[in-house]
């Protein structure tokens, strides 16, 4: 097979960032935009030895699980990489993914694998938004995604993933920016004045926020931006500018600036409520974030005598509801802006049987056995990498008598969940969570024993 050669293949899986997968005389081509049932005509791009990347040219015979997306830039701006894909099956596919990755990475056997957790309404679910603001071509004005793998932003109009509020930001942002010719980023020349805009809406609240990421502390006409903004957004609570000049692919910096409103806005996560600045962290989809934690508690098995650890706690939000249920719950985390957020939780939800300490879990944990504290149960909601090797080996040495593994990364839960059982633990229930329809992403709850 040479470059540009086509070729007729049939889609016999999925990868983890959704492209087809088909084999032609042994041979592996991965080809975005196909999915699994279908049978394509596709033009070879790149090869490698074992494996190559090409081109969707003609889908001669669709999948029965195909379907039309709904957005019209689906394809170009790649943000939602399932969207030709009907929602059965994508929780489908999102369950075998998890199954694939515990099985080939993980080498465990008889797995049972419960069925995915799926949204209600998987549309208009994203209650936080980040989008790029740019000169497009022939200095017309570009907000919405990076086209994949570049820096190319497509003018989205309406994204159909994002809380209509959001979208509602965007598009009286982009009217303001016309109107008054407020320039947007020109990133090659470093010149410009709106980088991004950022929405977050609370959920069960109502509560909007608009903030915009500027390239300079001076901007123009934000009072009627403001105005624009009162008028337009039902809940609008706040404006925030954030000052970021740097020449660089992180979207905030670090100073804010209320223009005006409180700078926050508050959402619920089952009867708790949290206050949301521009940089807390918060799950982006209130309601599956409410079935991934309860999921979570569930696991949990507390009856009110257990003390709890809660290893990579963030802002707080899971071991509230440990909380609720247990004797006692300490959350530990390496990150002191978000201990400080996680206090202010407790506090405002008057949670009194939880504590909260900045440090490294690996080393934390130890030292509280030594004082004499030995947790019952261990939940673990580690970033995309898994856990540190120090991590479960600490949790080795405190031997719970549970662990709960929250994750958000299929291969690197079944890496951790294998040194755990390497160190006498049992894999008990494994329950995929849909947080992100119509993207390739999944998260996992998975309960762990000691034997």
């Amino acid at each position: 097979m040479e470059k540009n050669q086509e070729f007729t293949v049939s889609i016999e899986d999925m990868s983890e960032d959704g492209a087809g997968i088909g084999k032609l005389d042994g041979y592996i081509w991965f080809i975005k935009d196909a999915v699994i049932g279908d049978v394509v005509r596709a033009r070879a791009m790149k090869m490698k030895k074992n494996y190559g990347f090409a081109r969707l040219m003609e889908i001669l015979t669709p999948s029965e699980a195909r379907v039309e997306p709904k957005c019209p830039v689906a394809r170009q701006c790649g943000g939602c990489q399932l969207q030709h894909l009907s929602y059965p099956a994508q929780l489908a596919l999102k369950r075998q993914t998890v199954v694939d990755a515990m099985e080939r990475i993980g080498h465990f056997t008889k797995l049972s694998v419960q069925e995915t957790l799926g949204a209600e309404d998987p549309w208009h679910y994203r209650n936080k938004m980040q989008v790029p603001a740019a000169q497009g071509r022939n200095h017309t004005l570009a907000i919405g995604c990076y086209a994949q793998g570049t820096h190319r932003v497509i003018d989205v109009k309406d994204c159909l993933i994002q809380q209509q509020a959001n979208n509602r930001i965007v598009q009286v942002v982009r009217s303001w920016m016309e109107k008054y010719r407020i320039p947007a980023l020109e990133e090659d020349a470093r010149r410009g004045i709106v980088r991004h805009i950022m929405g977050r809406v609370g959920v069960q609240t109502g509560e909007v926020m608009a903030v915009l990421v500027t390239n300079e502390p001076q901007v123009p006409h934000l009072k009627d931006l403001t105005a624009l903004l009162r008028q337009e957004i039902p809940g609008f609570t706040t404006l925030v500018q954030n000052l970021n000049t740097r020449h660089t692919n992180v979207i905030m910096g670090p100073k804010n600036k209320v223009i005006w409103g409180p700078g926050v806005i508050h959402d619920r996560l089952g009867k708790f409520t949290f206050t949301i600045s521009p940089h807390s962290f918060f799950q982006v989809n209130t309601l599956q974030a409410e079935k991934l934690y309860e999921t979570a508690l569930q696991y949990a098995a507390l009856t009110g005598k257990e003390k709890v650890i809660d290893a990579y706690c963030g802002t707080g939000t899971i071991t509230l509801f440990l909380a609720q249920k247990a004797k006692r719950a300490l959350g530990i985390e390496i990150v002191e802006p978000a201990i400080r957020d996680a206090r202010q939780n407790a506090r405002d939800n008057q949670v009194s049987n939880v504590d909260f300490l900045c440090g490294d879990a690996a080393k934390e944990m130890p030292e509280l056995v030594r004082q004499g504290s030995r947790p019952d149960v261990v939940v673990l909601d580690p970033p995309r990498a898994g856990c540190e090797q120090r991590v479960l080996e600490a949790i080795a040495k405190v031997r719970p008598q549970r662990v709960v593994y929250v994750s958000c990364n299929p291969a690197s839960l079944a890496r951790d969940a294998a040194i755990l059982r390497d160190k006498g633990f049992v894999v008990r229930k494994v329950q995929p969570v849909d947080m992100f329809p119509h993207t390739s992403h999944v998260e996992t709850v998975c309960l762990l024993t000691l034997r």
